[in-house]
């Protein structure tokens, strides 16, 4: 079983923006691959819908937390499906990716990704996947992180994001 949680921040107003990308993914996956409709689970604090594809059970999360609490959620899933973090994929936004680029990386820190940071914190370990997805496109390198991970992406920005899912999905589904 595999538990994939993409990682965003609640609200209309982060709706394409370069640091929701990963609940976007995940969304966007679901409707793909034809999940049942996301359930809220107000104890757990996330959206999750699961089905089997090729013989693998998937569930897909969307925590309803702001993306620093993420850790909250993603611990609490862990315990709730009964799964350790080998299971455990997080999907979330790379300034340190080119837009385009895709990585997948175990084990490693956080480098400074206060989502990715709330789950080591919480789980008190860096012992599960991520699936970065590059948002680096500054025209102007003067734009500070904080500032240009809340922006919304251009419309060709999004067009080099939609011609990469296929590849993101090809990766979930190994």
């Amino acid at each position: 079983m595999k538990l994939i949680v993409g990682l965003g921040n609640p609200g209309k107003k982060f709706i394409n923006t370069r640091h929701n990308i990963g609940k976007e993914i995940i969304e966007h996956f679901a409707k793909i691959y034809n999940f049942p409709k996301f359930k809220f689970k107000k104890s757990l604090e996330v959206f999750v819908t699961k089905k089997k594809i090729n013989n693998k059970k998937f569930i897909l999360a969307l925590p309803t937390t702001y993306m620093n609490e993420s850790g909250r959620v993603v611990k609490k899933l862990l315990k709730y499906y009964k799964l350790i973090p080998n299971n455990l994929v997080i999907i979330h936004d790379e300034i340190d990716i080119p837009l385009g680029k895709i990585k997948l990386s175990f084990n490693r820190s956080s480098a400074g990704h206060k989502g990715v940071q709330s789950i080591i914190n919480y789980l008190k370990t860096k012992e599960f996947y991520r699936l970065r997805i590059g948002i680096e496109n500054r025209k102007e390198k003067r734009i500070p992180t904080e500032e240009y991970v809340l922006k919304k992406f251009s419309k060709e920005e999004t067009r080099i994001i939609n011609k990469l899912k296929e590849e993101i999905f090809r990766s979930l589904l190994k």
